[in-house]
Formats: structure tokens, sequence, C-alpha cells
């Protein structure tokens, strides 16, 4: 930082309540409504102290909706800065600590609200899955297809519960999902919160038009959304753009089927060969690297997932 930037940072972060915000916002993401709860003051306060820690760059604001969601920013000098200033905090002064017993019941209110939502759509999620293997046995061959090379900055497009944001939050320094919708967004940020995943965020916008910078992940991960989509290779395209050089891509799908009533739960698509996701992965300047089928359940008229791992072509042609 620049000494008059440190001085702004360092004004900001000198005040009783934007400390508390902090302190709340080392554990998460929250509303203007949530610090509000927690805080035990009026709304116009809250915002205006989000507004001078926003302006000081040591907290980030993304909209989602109608709603705001802040952080703590997570790198940088506005993250050494507020991590030295957390330090010194004594974790056991009442007040913090009674910030934290609020911060809980908010979090455990967006959790039940969450899983009500969830409870609705649940039946017909587990009559599809049914039909194909098991989620831990499709989270190991993506797993395999990725190797031991590292992995540090992952999307996930359509993320839903969020369940494979929680697959690599140990396995890369950033993971980030996107959705359109507010309601399942809220379901992975309540499975995320609880299973204390680390380095996640959570973006609402349209896998056409992504609200993300280009090249900036080296792991794109599509899972279980193609089949709902209009329009399959424009959300393919896009999210190669999202790719770094030498960036690699899992499309996670069903194979060709013949089950129609599945256009009832939105599916657009029934299945993708491998040729044709050749085709879509050659359009979004990607390779095809390898492919993975697994079978659906043994004596069950089912679904056989497929995984595919393409590489962006432009490390290919550096090399050459």
């Amino acid at each position: 930082m620049q000494l008059d930037e440190l001085v702004d940072a360092a004004k900001a972060v000198a005040e009783e309540s934007r400390v508390r915000i902090l302190s709340v916002l080392r554990h998460g993401e929250l509303t203007v409504t949530d610090l509000t709860e927690i805080l035990g003051q009026s709304q116009p306060r809250v915002s205006r102290h989000l507004r001078v820690l926003v302006e000081a760059g040591v907290v980030t604001k993304q909209r989602e909706g109608t709603w705001s969601f802040f952080r703590c920013v997570d790198g940088g000098d506005g993250a050494r800065l507020v991590g030295a200033a957390l330090a010194a905090l004594d974790d056991d002064d009442p007040l913090l600590v009674a910030d934290r017993a609020r911060l809980e019941a908010v979090r455990a209110r967006r959790a039940e609200a969450a899983s009500e939502y969830f409870e609705r759509i649940a039946p017909i999620w587990d009559e599809e899955r049914s039909l194909h293997a098991s989620a831990e046995a499709v989270e190991a061959a993506v797993i395999d297809l990725i190797g031991d090379r590292p992995v540090r900055n992952v999307l996930d497009v359509g993320t839903g519960t969020g369940r494979m944001l929680q697959l690599f939050s140990n396995r890369a320094d950033r993971v980030v999902g996107l959705d359109s919708s507010h309601s399942m967004l809220a379901v992975a940020r309540a499975n995320l919160e609880h299973a204390d995943a680390a380095g996640w965020e959570l973006r609402q916008g349209d896998v056409y038009s992504p609200p993300l910078d280009r090249s900036s992940f080296d792991l794109v991960v599509v899972h279980q959304v193609l089949h709902y989509l209009e329009d399959p290779g424009r959300a393919l395209v896009e999210a190669a753009r999202l790719l770094a050089p030498g960036g690699r891509m899992i499309v996670v799908d069903f194979a060709p089927h013949e089950h129609e009533f599945l256009r009832q739960a939105a599916h657009r698509r029934l299945g993708f060969t491998h040729e044709h996701l050749d085709q879509l992965f050659d359009n979004a300047g990607l390779d095809r690297a390898r492919v993975i089928d697994i079978e659906p359940p043994i004596d069950i008229d089912g679904l056989t997932v497929t995984v595919w791992l393409a590489l962006d072509r432009r490390i290919i042609e550096k090399i050459a």
C-alpha cells in the first residue's frame, strides 16, 4: 500500500463497530440484514460502516439479485492489515463472544430456510439419483481425472448445492460457485458453512454471460448442468473463456438415454455422446484428454454418467 492508502485503511479499521464487523466477516459472507441483527444497530448505520470498509479495500461487496453479500478481502495488503488487527483481539472479549453467538443464530436460521427449500425439490433429485451411480463414484472419477497436478483457482458452473466446491475446497486456494438461482445459492452457502469449507465464493449469474474475469481459473467444472441448457455449446464457450492458458475443464453429464420423464424435471437434453462433446469442446478451443463412463447400478434401466476432461488448447500451441 502507498502511505496514504495505508493510513485510510487503518482509519477505516480503527473503529469499534467496524472491528466487530470484520471479526464476524472472517467467518464467512453476510448481508446488511445479518450484520444489523448481529451488531444490534440500525441498518443505515451498518451500511455506512460497510461503505467505509469497502472503500478502504478491506471488505468486498458482491451483488446477488436484490441482496448484497459482504466478506473480508482474501488477499493482498488489505487482508494482511485486517489479519493483523484481528490477531490482536482477545477472542474472549464479552462483546465479541456475544457477536459470535448471534452469528451462529443467523447462520442456523439461514441453513433452516435453505433446507426447507431443498426439501421441496428433493423428491425430483432423489428419483433421478436412484437411476445412476452414487455421488461418491462420480466424485472419485473427477479426482482421478484431475490427478496430482495442483489446482489453485476453481470455478464450478451451475454450482447447485455447492458439492463440487466442498470437494475442491481443501485442494485449491480459491473455489467459486456460479449459479443463476438465489435459492440454490442459499442452499450452497448453508452447506459450505456447515462443512466449514475454506476459500469459497458464490456468484449469481448467467452461464451464458458469467460475471467473472477471463483467464482467471485453472480448472472449470461443469457438473450436471449441460442437460438443462438450451444451448450447451455456448455455455462451454463462455466457460472456456474463463480458463487460464493451459487450464482444464471437467464436464459431468449423462450419456444418451431414453428416460423421457426427465423432461418434466427441466431436462432439455437426454444425454450427450462422446462425439457430441468433442465437437463442443473443439468449438470452445478445448481438446478432450480423457473420458470415464460410469455405468448405472446393475439390473436398473438407469443412466450412465460420463465424466470428461478437456484441456485448453493454448498450451498445445505454446509447446508446438
